[in-house]
């Protein structure tokens, strides 16, 4: 039995473990307000049924009505999802999994794919996103502000915003909807069990608040929601640079560590969300809603490290072996253990995020109750963020003749524990290149400040016609309208000593502490880099590699599209569902530092089934079938090529790299097919299967050989005859494969006896299997591809008392980190399994304090750390090893 298996099955036989509040769960779009609480008319029961509950029913009623397959997730009330952003509560759904950074789940994959492959949307409408490409980072948006969230994954006509896997759209509260006053507030405090730096704090709080009224007769509604949070992250990181082979003296299969960083990261969060929105029922035919959402976003890190190159064939101070003893690791031999002579880097970092996000909508939605509907949307989102970088290294001395420390390690089940005889805190330590890897000037620090500006506008608009008396219930014709502007500017600076100095002196002013590194490291000098460049103790150089990174990207789509809803009966099967087809056409404009305009326009036509057959014994089977795409990330649009002539070849040949503006999305032509059996409106059970067959991929690290430099300027001197040439970075390829199968349900438990009322279980597993061809014909992993993924929340609720016991697992996949450059890492991240805990309490109606609810969370149970390894097939090759410490919470909320 795996570990994971013995976690599933461990969970599932306590049933009321302890966990996280947990939203529904369900496979169909939820309602926009809170759930009813009252029964609903099939229910054979006359029991009230409040909070989770009730959210579970909910969306158990409302997925036979599905006509896609969806997943969502709703309040169980009011300013009552309790996560720390939405990004964790949807990675509760079947078949998705997170991402975490900085142990917040902020980045999503659904189907076990990453963020590339799907797409975001904020009550329909496409959003800017706040890094280069278009992935959504989920704890922009506070839980409390929204209603809930969809998960599509199928398509249709209607749905323009694309997504190979699946789309997601996060809802906030209808007012109209709602239907009456509700006034909700509540706060909460955090602590996490590891303080790791001075002045770094363990922690924090959060308040919110919710106010929802109609007025006029009931027909104008105001929704304001407001939520801010200070909550402090703490992360210990080890890092490996990386494997070489033929590794101290050995063979080409004898691989070790290039050298190693260790860290301790603290940042504290800071976040202000708002969301604003007025429903006016103008008359009985056209209704009006207004949207409005704000959030401001700053993170502000501090980063401290210990760095130490291990192997560099005497390019990196003075490396030098003095044992080495390698363990046999898959097909490889990987160095476990051994002893490297060589001199320590000491670095002090500062990271400052600032990011703000606008988004406002105007929708009016028309109905001539007379088979007539109509529907018109402008929107505008906009995104901007400033990472401002500073790093600072300190040492001995600058380019010392002799090593500096001796250390050994020796591989554990968590990486490498270390013994060291280098003192991190000496008086003696100066700011300086201590490697000696810098010319002129001397480079005692780095500063780099990067921009991007993000901008669109949607226009949609869309008229239906219904039609009587035969297998399609109506046409929707309609066209939406985007205008995308991305631009990225950055600036760079050496920091360096005054005066052409070697060396600068650390201020005793300026010194905050020590840091007590784990792994046998010791004790490191901290101070803060912000301090240090501002009091001058290093001056700035320009460096302007930084210009050249910049860019501007543009982007135009106009989609038409048709739909026809059906719904027809077919003996004692009731069949629903739609067919529809969308047009698309995009023009790209790609702009970069120097480089010439590159300007491109396509179509694609993406046709869309969707077939749902529902049967009298509470059976539905859906079958979908649709052509898919996704477009490129927004970095790799970007046209900062560099090239030159490789005089190697014969004959010469052009040999570059750098983004590429002519890339075409990723498409696939898609089925699924679903079984879906239901228990009256308490639960279900769901089997779900899809096979993707990939026509066109984007292989984000390639080396192709037909790259046309045509467009270019031609280099000075005899250039090659044939504007062919090597190209690394983004390129279209052909062929590829996914497919998979997710079981999902919702089991409460007196479903099968009264005597089990309140018990329950909810949550989903997925397998997916993929086989995607490189530029050179090799099969490649997707980054973000999980091949299992798996959720189960076990619970109790009756009488006011609430618990919850809940476990997220995924399988090993190929993630992305950010390097200090703004591109892309990819490491295979090992699987993980996290546990959260929750308990709670209603104070029931005739109380003097109904209205509030208490609640005691526990998050990462088991302190679960995030870790990569360097050679897929040697799990001793230890790349990244993060641990993120366990988070606790306690809040109320009140709703008056």
């Amino acid at each position: 039995m795996t570990k994971f298996t013995r976690a599933l099955y461990s969970t599932t036989s306590l049933g009321v473990a302890l966990a996280l509040a947990s939203p529904a769960l369900a496979q169909t779009a939820a309602p926009a307000g809170p759930p009813a609480a009252a029964p609903t008319p099939d229910d054979s029961s006359t029991i009230v049924v409040t909070g989770f509950r009730a959210a579970l029913r909910s969306a158990t009623a409302r997925k036979k009505k599905a006509e896609t397959v969806v997943e969502s997730v709703s309040a169980e009330d009011i300013g009552k999802l309790p996560d720390n952003s939405i990004g964790e509560s949807i990675a509760r759904l079947p078949g998705l999994a997170a991402q975490r950074n900085g142990g917040r789940a902020n980045i999503i994959s659904i189907r076990g794919f990453g963020p590339d492959f799907s797409t975001t949307t904020l009550n329909g409408r496409q959003q800017t996103t706040s890094n280069d490409s278009r992935a959504v980072e989920f704890d922009q948006f506070p839980s409390e502000v929204l209603a809930g969230v969809d998960v599509y994954k199928t398509a249709e006509a209607d749905h323009t915003a694309g997504g190979l896997v699946g789309s997601i759209d996060l809802r906030t509260i209808r007012p109209l909807d709602v239907g009456h006053r509700v006034l909700a507030i509540g706060g909460r405090a955090a602590y996490v069990d590891q303080k790791l730096q001075p002045k770094s704090k363990d922690k924090g709080f959060r308040v919110f608040g919710t106010y929802v009224d109609q007025f006029a007769d009931g027909k104008v509604g105001v929704a304001l929601s407001a939520s801010y949070m200070d909550d402090p992250y703490q992360t210990k990181d080890w890092n490996a640079w990386g494997y070489g082979n033929n590794y101290a003296g050995g063979g080409p299969k004898d691989y070790g560590m290039n050298g190693v960083k260790s860290w301790f990261e603290s940042s504290q969060l800071k976040r202000l969300g708002t969301n604003a929105t007025v429903q006016a029922k103008l008359s009985d035919n056209l209704t009006m809603s207004v949207d409005g959402f704000y959030s401001t976003f700053k993170e502000n890190v501090d980063k401290r490290g210990w760095e130490m190159p291990f192997n560099c064939g005497g390019g990196c101070g003075h490396d030098q072996f003095v044992t080495t003893t390698f363990t046999q690791s898959g097909d490889n031999r990987i160095a476990t253990s051994g002893t490297v002579r060589g001199t320590p880097v000491i670095e002090n970092y500062a990271i400052d995020r600032k990011t703000k996000q606008l988004s406002l909508g105007t929708n009016l939605a028309w109905d001539g109750h007379n088979g007539w509907k109509a529907l018109g949307d402008i929107s505008y989102s906009r995104t901007t963020r400033t990472d401002h970088n500073l790093e600072t290294t300190a040492g001995l001395g600058r380019a010392l003749p002799n090593a500096t420390a001796t250390v050994s390690y020796t591989f554990t089940d968590h990486g490498p524990e270390f013994v060291s005889n280098y003192n991190g805190a000496s008086s003696a330590l100066v700011l300086t290149d201590v490697e000696g890897w810098s010319g002129s000037p001397v480079q005692a620090g780095y500063d780099k400040v990067r921009k991007s500006h993000d901008d669109l506008t949607e226009l949609r608009g869309e008229i239906e016609r219904e039609i009587g008396g035969g297998f399609i219930k109506a046409i929707k014709l309609g066209a939406d309208y985007t205008d995308r502007k991305k631009s990225v500017s950055q600036d760079e600076a050496f920091l360096s000593p005054p005066n052409g100095a070697l060396t600068a002196a650390i201020p005793a002013s300026q010194i905050i502490g020590t840091v007590n590194l784990d792994r046998g490291l010791g004790p490191i000098i901290a101070y803060d880099p912000r301090a240090i460049v501002a009091a001058g103790v290093l001056q700035f150089i320009p460096n302007p590699y930084g210009a050249s990174q910049g860019y501007n990207v543009s982007e135009k789509v106009w989609t038409p599209y048709a739909m026809a809803p059906i719904d027809a009966a077919l003996g004692s099967v009731q069949l629903t569902g739609n067919i529809g087809v969308q047009g698309v056409h995009t023009s790209v404009k790609s702009t970069g530092f120097s480089k010439p305009t590159i300007t491109d326009d396509y179509w694609m036509v993406l046709p869309s089934l969707n077939l749902n057959f529902r049967f009298p014994n509470d059976v539905v089977i859906r079958f979908a079938a649709a052509k898919q795409m996704m477009r490129p990330r927004l970095d790799q649009l970007n046209n900062n090529v560099g090239f030159g002539v490789d005089n190697t070849k014969s004959p010469p040949i052009y040999n570059g790299g750098g983004g590429n503006a002519l890339l075409r999305p990723y498409q696939a032509k898609a089925i699924d097919l679903n079984i879906e059996k239901y228990f009256g409106t308490k639960g279900y059970i769901a089997v779900q299967t899809f096979y993707k067959h990939l026509d066109t991929y984007i292989d984000a690290q390639a080396q192709s050989n037909t790259f046309d430099y045509s467009g270019f300027p031609k280099p000075a001197g005899n250039p090659p005859a044939s504007p062919i040439g090597i190209f690394n970075g983004p390129v279209n390829t052909h062929g590829g494969k996914m497919y998979g199968v997710e079981v999902a349900g919702t089991l409460p438990f007196d479903t099968f006896s009264s005597a089990l009322s309140g018990f329950g279980l909810t949550g989903g597993f997925g397998y997916t299997k993929t086989s995607v061809a490189r530029y050179d014909g090799r099969v490649t992993q997707i980054p973000g591809y999980s091949k299992f993924v798996a959720n189960l929340t076990a619970f109790y609720e009756n009488n006011g008392f609430s618990a919850r016991g809940s476990l997220r697992h995924r399988s090993g996949f190929i993630g992305d980190f950010v390097q200090f450059n703004g591109n892309f890492d990819q490491q295979y991240v090992l699987a993980e399994n996290i546990y959260d805990a929750q308990i709670g309490y209603d104070f029931a109606a005739g109380s003097s304090l109904h209205g509030l609810s208490l609640y005691l969370q526990g998050q990462n149970l088991t302190n679960e750390r995030q870790a990569t390894i360097g050679i897929i097939g040697s799990p001793d090759s230890w790349l990244k090893y993060q641990t993120y410490g366990r988070r606790f919470l306690a809040g109320a909320t009140y709703k008056f």
